[in-house]
């Protein structure tokens, strides 16, 4: 399908830094997943080895220029080669490197800017992953006994490192407590020993809050990045005394 309607559309309607575009900005990354991408290549041309996509840093994040459409790429005056791709291709291709794509740099106004995190989002499903711009701060819930649970479902899982805890609260959608898991390694009989531990711990969950779990060891998700650079485990195997007090302690809340 050619990106020429729906995103040229959409883009018309994104207003960045505004909240109430949201709503459109994921219509946008809906739209460019189904979509196709006439991607600019500063060397080399499409399908050769020296192929290389050009670049451009705004904010000091690094994007890939591209354009939406055959007529949109006529209008940029661009005079060397391109290469036609999907929007969900494209996506794949240049999260892993933290690279986003810079859409119609050569319109009125600079064109917009997809970051490589909403690029992730497009690559995975983006059902499956929270809508950014995420805000994320440390729980204030008092819910001991899932904590509780979860800590003792812990120790007898021995896949399971350590937990961290976060209050994630997406651009969209509802606030969740996400529950990051570092485990020993990533098998597949230890993720779902892990899966498992989640789910006997989820009947202690109140009525209505929703839960994810979150993997530590994803370099690429943004809240193990924050439960990584500003949190401390309330779980930890390899920490002297965590035994000892399952119902208290960092990652607990305080009972009044």
């Amino acid at each position: 399908m050619s990106a020429g309607g729906s995103v040229e559309q959409l883009l018309r309607q994104v207003s960045p830094g505004r909240s109430d575009t949201y709503e459109t900005y994921e219509s946008l990354l809906r739209a460019l997943a189904e979509s196709r991408l006439w991607m600019l290549l500063w060397n080399g041309q499409a399908g050769s080895p020296d192929a290389q996509y050009g670049n451009m840093e705004v904010g000091g994040y690094g994007y890939a220029p591209c354009v939406t459409s055959a007529q949109e790429l006529a209008a940029s005056g661009w005079n060397r080669a391109h290469e036609v791709v999907s929007g969900r291709d494209i996506a794949a291709a240049l999260f892993p490197d933290r690279w986003g794509i810079w859409l119609n740099p050569h319109t009125p106004g600079g064109g917009i800017g997809i970051p490589w995190l909403d690029l992730r989002r497009i690559a995975a499903g983006l059902d499956r992953l929270p809508a950014g711009p995420l805000r994320i701060s440390e729980p204030s819930l008092e819910i001991p006994q899932f904590y509780a649970l979860l800590t003792q479902n812990a120790h007898h899982t021995p896949a399971v490192r350590s937990m961290r805890r976060a209050w994630v609260h997406p651009a969209l959608g509802v606030p969740y407590l996400a529950i990051g898991l570092e485990l020993y390694d990533t098998a597949p009989h230890s993720v779902e020993a892990a899966r498992q531990m989640m789910r006997q711990s989820i009947s202690a969950v109140p009525d209505g809050l929703p839960v994810s779990s979150v993997a530590m060891s994803d370099d690429y998700d943004p809240v193990a990045m924050w439960l990584r650079s500003q949190s401390r485990p309330f779980f930890d195997r390899d920490a002297q005394g965590v035994a000892a007090a399952p119902g208290f302690g960092y990652g607990y809340p305080r009972a009044r």
